[in-house]
């Protein structure tokens, strides 16, 4: 039985990583990550909770493991990426550079760095390819350059010493586990729409004029992406869309938000409020390379998805359970000294 390292695994993309892993039940999981990993977790994983930029606890969460998932980043909503762009690149740079020098130690089997939708922040073809990435201009924000650079270390890292690696791009992911922050556009576009649509306020505010596009997946797709890149022999040494097909626009997502928490349809309206300097216009990725090379496709509808998504918040809401809310995972640091390793991957 194979050991696999998930780095960030107590995140929401990261969570849905190791339950579809111990679902196939071929694997031992070891996650690693400084924030508190569920009791389930405990009850069914190793779990390392040192700082990954430090060698020596790279080292230790990667011993004995044939592969990892490295999905430890500082990252969040819109609103991150402008707060903290010299934190998340030297966060971000310090944890792949130290995660990937050890696997590169100790002779993984795959290393599987889960990229971002964000390296195509500046995307003028669409649907957009894999192989567009060349010639793709380089994103504006901290955000998508750290995620842009992880991928060329893994590149290097094979070119120089022969690392196996499969790189796995999410877009837009949601779904049960990540809560909304009071502050909007530090949380995802789902969970931040879902807060306001739970108000029952109209109309709701969102960032720029609505005629944004976005290609939301659910993060048990996205989980069952990247494991199934992981696992196929034509993931070898490839980059892959992990996404769902189907493009909205931010106005369309608003209104099917407003709807699963309930509300009255006639009632849907906007407020458009300035956004940030860098907000993607469109995003709508190719998926044809995982559909060709792994037999992969998104499953979970985004009906479904928010519906899903509004039912866990709901179950969550400390004014309808009589219960204190579950604990936010936040994005933002806490101190330069405690690192969010978070699964959340950029709206």
């Amino acid at each position: 039985m194979t050991r696999i390292l998930v780095t960030g695994g107590a995140g929401t993309i990261g969570t849905a990583v190791v339950r579809r892993l111990l679902r196939d039940g071929d694997h031992t999981v070891r996650v690693s990550d400084q924030r508190p990993a569920p009791r389930w977790m405990h009850d069914t994983c190793e779990v390392h909770t040192g700082d990954l930029r430090d060698l020596a606890e790279a080292h230790s969460a990667l011993a004995s493991c044939s592969s990892v998932i490295h999905l430890a980043a500082i990252v969040g909503g819109i609103a991150n990426f402008h707060k903290l762009p010299h934190t998340l690149t030297e966060v971000n740079n310090g944890l792949y550079n130290s995660i990937m020098r050890a696997a590169l130690d100790v002779s993984v089997d795959r290393f599987v760095y889960v990229s971002s939708s964000m390296v195509f922040e500046r995307a003028k073809v669409f649907p957009t390819p894999e192989d567009y990435l060349p010639d793709c201009p380089v994103p504006r924000s901290a955000y998508g350059y750290s995620k842009l650079t992880g991928e060329v270390y893994c590149r290097a890292a094979h070119a120089e010493h022969g690392l196996p690696y499969t790189i796995c791009r999410p877009f837009n992911a949601y779904g049960p586990g990540e809560m909304p922050e009071n502050e909007p556009g530090i949380a995802h576009a789902v969970p931040d729409l879902l807060r306001k649509a739970m108000s029952g306020d109209a109309p709701m505010e969102i960032f720029g004029s609505g005629r944004q596009t976005r290609t939301l997946t659910h993060v048990d797709d996205i989980a069952d992406g990247i494991v199934t890149a992981l696992e196929s022999p034509a993931g070898l040494n490839e980059d892959f869309n992990i996404s769902a097909s189907e493009e909205l626009t931010v106005s369309e997502i608003a209104r099917i938000c407003w709807i699963a928490a309930g509300n009255d349809p006639e009632r849907f309206a906007l407020e458009p409020v300035p956004s940030f300097e860098v907000d993607v216009q469109r995003r709508w990725p190719s998926v044809e390379k995982a559909r060709r090379l792994l037999g992969w496709e998104a499953q979970i509808s985004v009906h479904d998805g928010v519906a899903q998504t509004a039912a866990w918040l709901r179950s969550r809401r400390p004014e309808e359970k009589g219960v204190a809310a579950a604990p936010t995972v936040r994005a933002v640091p806490d101190s330069r000294s405690s690192v969010a390793e978070s699964g959340f991957r950029t709206s």
